[in-house]
């Protein structure tokens, strides 16, 4: 039997203050990340879900700002595109 190696998660809260970055620029850029890339939702009581990223996801995550950084036009084409 596989067992997750997840041990904690950091939400985008708290990566954001960590990386200095805009919180609502970062949704917008991982939004499409999927668990394999390290996002993971956390619910609470009222259901809200809170984004938030393995170790591996937040490298995964550093790649994709630098990625939009370098081509800040592709976020205003995958947002069309939605």
């Amino acid at each position: 039997m596989q067992l997750n190696k997840v041990h904690h998660v950091t939400t985008i809260t708290r990566v954001s203050a960590d990386l200095g970055e805009d919180e609502d620029w970062l949704n917008r850029i991982a939004i499409d990340m999927e668990p394999e890339d390290g996002l993971i939702w956390v619910y609470g009581p009222d259901d809200d879900g809170v984004m938030a990223f393995s170790d591996f996801g937040i490298d995964r995550l550093k790649e994709l700002i630098a990625l939009y950084k370098a081509h800040p036009d592709l976020l205003d084409r995958s947002e069309r595109n939605s």
